[in-house]
């Protein structure tokens, strides 16, 4: 009844572990042990280089790279990385680090963060300003990842690929033929994943999900026989889950309107919308000017060759005026 998968990475495979512990206890026939609350339960993985469903970016993605770019070059990112220029530079003297910019200044943060978290003595150019400012930026980087730029090409090359395996997992529970014997699908990924896969939903917050985090599912069977989703983030020990609404429909949206909904953020061939367009024009037009090319010297040689042939062809006979003896 439950299915649990997580990335290959000691991190999110202890948190599955540590989540199933606590969800599901042992009871009666399940206690092999009376001192140990706890019974295994199977966790799902495959090697990091294999996984193209829950490591995010997804790699390798050329159009991805190139909308990347694209996003280095637009307005809000170059006023972001002017208005902390100085910023930038003061944490690259302070750490060593050759070059700090939006997109690696997550890394400066995390560090920080987690020895502040295990009271760790911070440097002392760490100031309660600078852990501000380092957090602001670091977000903004998360939204670099997915967003600011093209957002929904962006999504269907990231985070879509998720929701594309999240919806036909919901259509398939609300499928009552097939007997979906399924009651719980779990995935113990990263960061990067819930604001992958909130970009493509269009319900992300723009502050990095912090540890622990929860994006909820849940499938409901109305009354009149239709199906309905519901989804909800939990970011928080302390409150319930806070609930999302994808926009364009209500909290609790009708499955089929989910489904159109997020129909464009889903991709229908990764590799194909990966490729991109520019090259495979370059490669048509180096095709033509090849075939061209080679038209063009075989016109030559045909040329050369009917010349040399006229050139070496024996002369031919020719009219000798007679006009001296018809005087004589």
């Amino acid at each position: 009844q439950i299915f649990i998968r997580s990335t290959d990475c000691d991190r999110t495979l202890m948190s599955a572990e540590a989540n199933l512990a606590g969800l599901y206890p042992p009871e009666r026939q399940q206690m092999f042990n009376p001192n140990i609350s706890w019974q295994p339960i199977p966790v799902h993985t495959v090697p990091e280089s294999e996984e193209r469903l829950l490591k995010f970016p997804l790699t390798p993605c050329p159009r991805y790279e190139q909308l990347q770019n694209e996003t280095r070059h637009s307005a809000e990112y170059i006023n972001k990385t002017k208005e902390n220029w100085q910023f930038l530079q003061m944490v690259a003297n302070e750490t060593g680090i050759r070059d700090v910019s939006l997109e690696c200044v997550w890394s400066v943060y995390d560090t920080l963060f987690c020895e502040q978290t295990h009271k760790m003595d911070l440097p002392v150019w760490v100031t309660p300003h600078v852990m501000t400012k380092l957090k602001q930026l670091k977000d903004f980087g998360f939204e670099f990842l997915f967003g600011i730029h093209s957002r929904v090409e962006k999504a269907r090359l990231q985070g879509g690929v998720l929701l594309d395996h999240i919806r036909k997992n919901l259509t398939k529970a609300a499928n009552v033929s097939a007997h979906q014997n399924l009651k719980l699908l779990a995935y113990s990924a990263h960061d990067t994943t819930l604001v992958a896969l909130q970009m493509a939903l269009d319900v992300y917050n723009r502050i990095q999900a912090p540890y622990a985090s929860c994006h909820l599912f849940e499938l409901y069977q109305e009354d009149d026989g239709n199906f309905s989703v519901e989804m909800f983030f939990r970011n928080e020990s302390g409150n319930e889950p806070f609930p999302l609404t994808i926009p364009g429909c209500q909290h609790k949206c009708p499955l089929q309107r989910f489904l159109e909904l997020t129909d464009p953020v889903v991709p229908q061939d990764w590799e194909q919308e990966c490729r991109v367009a520019s090259s495979m024009h370059d490669t048509e037009l180096f095709v033509g000017l090849a075939v061209c090319g080679s038209i063009l010297i075989l016109l030559i040689i045909l040329l050369l060759t009917v010349l040399f042939r006229i050139q070496s062809q024996p002369p031919g006979y020719r009219h000798v005026s007679n006009e001296g003896e018809e005087q004589a």
